[in-house]
C-alpha cells in the first residue's frame, strides 16, 4: 500500500478511544483535524509531547482544528495515561496498527511519531513523519503548519 501524501485523501478510520467514544474520520468532515501518531503511552518523549499539548491547551484550542492522538496501546492504557497525566487530547487505540499502516507510519513492530493535518474535505494537507521519534511537533509547529495552509 502506498503511503498517503499531501493532496491525497486521508485513509478512513474508526477507532475506540478515551472517554468511551468511537472516533471516525468521517465525523470530522467540515473541520480541520490533526492526527498525532505516537509510539507509546508513558514513554518519555510521548509523555513530553502530550503534556506540552495539555500545558498549552489554550493555544491548542485556538488552532481551529481538533487533535487526536493515535497509538497501538489499548483503550485501558490510554485511559490510565490520560488520567495520570491529566491529558486533554483524545487518545485512540489502533491495537492492530491497521490505521498506522494505512497512513504509512509503521516501522517494523512500532508506530512512528507522525503528524497529519486533514482539511475539511478529508484531504491530507500536511504530513511529517519522524525518522527517530526523539522529537515531536510542538503546538508552535502545529500553528505554523496550519498557518501555511492559508
Amino acid at each position: 500500500m502506498a503511503k498517503p501524501d499531501v493532496g491525497d485523501p486521508a485513509p478512513d478510520f474508526s477507532l475506540p478511544g478515551t472517554g468511551g467514544k468511537t472516533y471516525r474520520l468521517a465525523d470530522y468532515r467540515g473541520r480541520k483535524l490533526i492526527l498525532a501518531f505516537y509510539p507509546g503511552d508513558f514513554t518519555a518523549v510521548c509523555t513530553k509531547q502530550f503534556c506540552s499539548y495539555r500545558d498549552q491547551g489554550d493555544r491548542l484550542d485556538q488552532l481551529g482544528a481538533e487533535v487526536l492522538g493515535i497509538s497501538a496501546q489499548s483503550v485501558d492504557s490510554h485511559e490510565r495515561f490520560a488520567q495520570e497525566k491529566s491529558l486533554n487530547v483524545p487518545l485512540l487505540a489502533d491495537e492492530d496498527k491497521e490505521v498506522a499502516r494505512a497512513y504509512g507510519v509503521t516501522m517494523g513492530p512500532t508506530v512512528r511519531r507522525a503528524v497529519f493535518i486533514v482539511d475539511e474535505e478529508g484531504v491530507i494537507r500536511h504530513r511529517k513523519v519522524s525518522l527517530t521519534g526523539l522529537s515531536y511537533e510542538s503546538v508552535e509547529d502545529l500553528e505554523r503548519a496550519l498557518a501555511s495552509l492559508g
